[in-house]
């Protein structure tokens, strides 16, 4: 059970303050890692620090955005400082923004690629120049099913979520000689504050999805925990460009027939 312990690492989770970015912090929390937690937002930040305090998890946090690169180095520099090194980084801060193709906004396509794929390529960027120096480094990036899929009104998260796919596979490439890992989760649809209201029996969403998933339910955030555990350690250390979807099955099938 060694190669899945992380005592002694230093994990910076972006947007790691709720939902399935917190669900994955706790869980390399549990494993050992002691956590750097960024966010854009002052009171979510105090807030999720206040939850991982009260668990008894070792964790500060970082008030910055993840698409500005030069406050992000800064901040970087400083987790170093700090922290003495990272060891790990996921990239989970992302933004999602629901229109039709046809009506969005270029600013507001723009927008999502900034967050959901510049963002973890300018973390990717900084964190690696120090990893490719310690010749060690675990990067973990948040895809999703979109990553593979289409949806309707989501065109700009999955046009983001695609290219962050190939950013994993390529950084896995160039990276990889220096005992770097570099792979991706593609969460499937999970039970978050976020999708509380539509999760219910008799919603059109809730249905198609529990018909879609092959588990028949919504996925737990814990789910999520054990993925970013291996991911992160020593468990996966021959694993390179690779994306892990937790779905429960959803991409493994064309789904139920209308009969059945």
């Amino acid at each position: 059970m060694n190669l899945f312990d992380l005592s002694g690492k230093v994990a910076v989770v972006t947007g790691g303050t709720h939902g399935l970015g917190m669900a994955m912090a706790e869980g390399l929390a549990q494993a050992g890692a002691e956590l750097a937690i960024t966010s854009t937002t002052p009171s979510k930040l105090e807030e999720a620090l206040n939850y991982y305090h009260s668990k008894g998890y070792k964790a500060t946090g970082y008030l910055f955005d993840v698409t500005d690169e030069l406050e992000a180095a800064q901040k970087v520099a400083l987790m170093e400082a700090t922290h003495g090194k990272i060891d790990i980084l996921v990239n989970n801060a992302g933004i999602i923004k629901r229109v039709p193709a046809i009506d969005m906004e270029v600013e507001d396509f723009r927008k999502v690629i900034d967050v959901d794929l510049t963002g973890p390529f300018i973390m990717s960027k900084l964190v690696g120049k120090h990893m490719i120096k310690r010749k060690s480094g675990k990067i973990i990036n948040i895809c999703s099913m979109m990553s593979e899929l289409g949806r309707d009104n989501v065109v700009a998260y999955a046009s983001a979520k695609g290219g962050l796919k190939m950013l994993t596979k390529n950084l896995a490439t160039e990276w990889a000689k220096h005992n770097i890992q570099v792979n991706g989760i593609g969460p499937g649809y999970f039970a978050t504050s976020q999708t509380e209201p539509i999760r219910v029996d008799g919603h059109p969403f809730n249905d198609f999805i529990i018909s879609r998933t092959p588990e028949g339910r919504w996925g737990n955030p814990e789910d999520l925990a054990g993925t970013a555990i291996f991911l992160a350690s020593d468990a996966s250390r021959f694993i390179n460009g690779q994306i892990i979807y937790v779905d429960g099955g959803i991409l493994a099938t064309i789904g139920k027939p209308a009969n059945e």
